[in-house]
């Protein structure tokens, strides 16, 4: 085996051996809670530019599949587990752990004390990190991050793609989408147009939506300011649902604020409140940055979801316009499927903003 390291910028090296190809890489270096899940945990695009430690203490027992990736380009920089389970036992297995990440070209380590690393990260909170292949080569101070626009460019389709033939017509502003949040709009019969996110209002509004989705991504939500007028126009034009990064980026476009959060929320059991019924769902989450919610106008939106281990806004609505938002994943993908409704009610949303033209004859 080839020895590695994980080397933090607050000093502290975490040994283990490599698997993947044996290629350095550096990003912030973050945890996943989920106990399954971890193939689409390691393709989830809202990853890019990150190091992620995946907490359960056995990966592999599964294998991988090829149908249950949540992008075609994993865009993690690297991957951290403990022990690895090279002979997997999974009817729909088709390659090991560590032979996906050669295929991928995602390098990672194994037999690494994550426990411990994860305990680094929590005193830290935020920290980045970099795996070389000579413990040495961890002492240099260069520790930039990649931009998030640079993310995102990554991770976006480069081109309109199109799916479905349903009368129902949504167009996905794409910042780093999950394929799951695609079949969950395909599920509902829906035709979907994928659009890049640097797409222009013109072109938007030529494609003739029924509906608007802003996605998931990576990054920083205020790298992308210059968006957020379109973002704000899109919202006023059509009925609009936004999903992690578009939770907010729209609340960024009618004036509120983001701030960093201290280790983010990553893990498929994440309980969330219902404001208007008290109800508890338990949902999917990944990411980083959160939405202030003593700076949003709750003269123009009403809070609907909060996180209940530490009070976060996890959802709001337009008192006036057909538009809602919501931090958590509904398409889920691993995690539970508690919060699905939410693409029947934004349906629905779409049905009644467009009148008679869905009625049957």
């Amino acid at each position: 085996m080839t020895k590695g390291y994980l080397v933090l910028e607050t000093g502290e090296k975490f040994a283990g051996d490599w698997i993947g190809p044996v290629d350095e890489a550096r990003g912030e270096v973050v945890f996943n809670t989920s106990m399954t899940g971890y193939q689409e945990t390691i393709t989830d695009p809202s990853y890019a530019g990150q190091i992620l430690t995946l907490c359960y203490p056995i990966i592999g027992s599964c294998g991988m599949n090829k149908t249950n990736n949540e992008s075609n380009k994993p865009s993690v920089s690297a991957v951290i587990i403990s022990d690895l389970c090279d002979e997997p036992s999974h009817y729909e297995s088709s390659s090991t752990f560590s032979e996906e990440l050669n295929m991928i070209n995602i390098p990672g380590l194994k037999n690494v004390d994550t426990r411990a690393l994860v305990a680094a990260i929590r005193k830290h909170q935020t920290v980045r990190g970099k795996i070389v292949s000579e413990e040495k080569k961890g002492t240099s101070n260069e520790w930039s991050d990649k931009n998030s626009i640079d993310l995102v460019s990554h991770v976006s389709v480069k081109e309109i793609e199109t799916y479905g033939d349903g009368a129902i017509h949504i167009v996905l502003l794409d910042f780093g989408y999950k394929k799951s949040l695609l079949q969950a709009l395909l599920n509902k019969g829906c035709k979907v147009t994928i659009v890049p996110f640097y797409t222009s209002l013109e072109t938007v509004n030529s494609l003739n939506p029924d509906g608007i989705l802003i996605s998931n991504g990576p990054g920083d939500p205020m790298d992308l300011a210059s968006y957020l007028p379109k973002i704000k126009v899109l919202t006023e034009t059509y009925p609009t649902l936004g999903i992690a990064m578009g939770h907010q980026l729209i609340a960024l476009a009618y004036g509120a604020k983001t701030k960093k959060m201290s280790i983010g929320h990553r893990g498929s059991n994440y309980p969330v409140k219902e404001l208007l019924t008290g109800k508890v769902r338990m949902t999917s989450q990944n990411h980083g940055y959160v939405v202030v919610d003593e700076s949003i106008d709750q003269k123009e939106f009403q809070l609907l979801f909060r996180n209940v281990n530490d009070r976060s806004l996890e959802g709001m609505k337009h008192i006036d316009l057909p538009v809602f938002s919501v931090q958590f994943h509904p398409e889920a993908n691993p995690g539970p499927n508690d919060t699905e409704y939410i693409f029947g009610e934004f349906i629905q949303q779409v049905i009644t903003a467009g009148g008679s033209k869905y009625v049957e004859a």
